[in-house]
């Protein structure tokens, strides 16, 4: 990891100014099933990215004004208003579900290249072409709905599940409140960066997703690390999507950022010294308190450009 990288991570945390209002994203966690267990598709941001600029991603961003248009939208899904509801929703105004919901396929389109969408004319979808239209260099900010509407497009709320609600920690330059969705990845399209927000594309397991990681290969957003940790604990994608099929959002996760001598440390909300006044850990605690892949994680560190796992 080059040391410049690592300062422009650090220098995101601000520690004496006023906090960032939250804006709305929604992340989409695109998974396949792979011998006998499943992927996951990552995405690396660039390194000119204003946010975790160089860590791979699950595709996501924040929501669109035209995102959060329910009346147009309402007929251009293929669920129903109370499907909607029931299966996007809890603890969502109905209208916001939409808004999520759009943002969520629109922006795994605009990073991923993958359309979570079908013809409603007969029609053979035409996801390759689509998936070209979105490399444009400067794309007009209703493009995504003018799209929609010219061709008929339907998106599929159907693929998409309800995972988890990260919100970005205070103390960072950039705070999202940010819907985690599940979507399994259509056969027969493929995986592209965008190349320009995002420039490298993976497939990967979960444990290998960590393991690359840690190795550092592979290096993940703190909510990507974690997420993929909740992920390993179901073996199969039958598994996965058995979970997915009942899970409900439950209430925001919003670490808390420590800053110390050592570098910047995350708790999650379940670390036992979450938001209580404890002397923060040096670097010989930290360096001592490494945890492999697999172990159960509260916490993780910055230290030489990667967020480290590190014991409680």
């Amino acid at each position: 990891m080059e040391v410049c990288h690592e300062k422009r991570l650090f220098f995101m945390i601000q520690t004496k100014q006023a906090v960032p209002a939250l804006r709305p994203a929604a992340t989409v966690v695109l998974v396949r099933e792979r011998f006998e267990t499943f992927q996951v598709y990552l995405l690396k941001r660039s390194v000119r990215s204003g946010f975790m600029g160089g860590t791979y991603v699950f595709p996501g961003g924040t929501l669109d004004g035209p995102d959060s248009e329910p009346a147009f939208w309402a007929t251009h899904v293929d669920l129903s208003a109370a499907e909607v509801a029931r299966r996007l929703g809890g603890g969502i105004e109905s209208e916001a579900c939409y808004a999520y919901g759009v943002a969520a396929i629109r922006e795994t389109l605009e990073e991923a290249g993958v359309f979570l969408a079908r013809r409603n004319t007969g029609q053979p979808a035409d996801c390759e072409r689509i998936a070209t239209l979105r490399m444009a260099e400067a794309l007009p900010p209703r493009w995504f709905m003018d799209l929609v509407q010219t061709e008929n497009w339907v998106l599929q709320f159907s693929r998409l599940f309800r995972w988890t609600r990260w919100m970005t920690p205070e103390g960072m330059k950039r705070r999202y409140d940010t819907r985690f969705f599940l979507a399994l990845m259509p056969e027969d399209q493929t995986c592209a960066p965008d190349q320009r927000e995002t420039v490298d594309g993976l497939w990967v397991s979960p444990e290998a997703g960590l393991a690359g990681n840690l190795a550092g290969k592979i290096p993940l957003s703190p909510p990507t690390l974690i997420t993929l940790h909740q992920l390993m604990a179901y073996p199969r994608l039958k598994d996965l999507m058995r979970e997915a099929g009942t899970r409900q959002w439950g209430q925001a996760l919003e670490p808390e950022m420590r800053v110390t001598a050592a570098g910047p440390v995350i708790l999650e909300p379940w670390d036992p010294e979450w938001r209580r006044k404890t002397p923060p850990p040096d670097k010989a605690q930290l360096i001592n308190r490494l945890l492999p892949v697999g172990e159960p994680i509260s916490r993780i560190w910055l230290h030489e450009g990667l967020w480290r796992p590190v014991k409680s």
